[in-house]
């Protein structure tokens, strides 16, 4: 069964979340932004945190403005989408599979991506908008190659 896919993105600053998720309506849901080291580029330089380190949850059209109009460093991101008001905290894929979470996308390293998503069709979106960016590596995560022991960039 497919659980997500991965792959890897360039290493170097840009516009990468807002890409990743462009197949998705980010604005329909409630995220839960978890463990996030990512700076805003201003006039080619590294600048303050891309998002507000008091903030756990973030709407949907405010994430969408954030990821969407600010070029950014995306070092690590873990980030949850829910419907609106339905936010719980998940550690594991199976706590993903019980949950209300539709989404969950991690970067680790700035460079390794991983988006577990369980509308089998926004997958299949998400694969091929993956594969039209030209990010490297792009495959499915199964039960069978799925290596991650929690669903954290920790």
């Amino acid at each position: 069964m497919k659980r997500g896919i991965s792959f890897k993105l360039p290493n170097e600053y840009g516009t990468f979340l807002g890409d990743i998720l462009k197949p998705i309506d980010i604005s329909s849901f409630s995220w839960r932004i978890g463990e996030v080291e990512t700076y805003q580029i201003i006039n080619n330089e590294l600048c303050e945190a891309l998002f507000p380190e008091d903030k756990e949850i973030i709407e949907g059209i405010a994430l969408k403005k954030l990821l969407e109009n600010n070029s950014y460093y995306v070092i690590f991101a873990d980030l949850q989408a829910y419907p609106k008001g339905k936010i719980t905290e998940i550690n594991t894929y199976e706590e993903f599979a019980e949950s209300n979470c539709e989404l969950v996308l991690l970067v680790v390293d700035s460079y390794y991506a991983t988006i577990y998503c369980k509308d089998k069709a926004k997958l299949e979106l998400l694969f091929k908008n993956a594969q039209d960016y030209a990010f490297e590596d792009v495959e499915y995560v199964t039960n069978e190659n799925d290596t991650r022991t929690g669903l954290s960039v920790w």
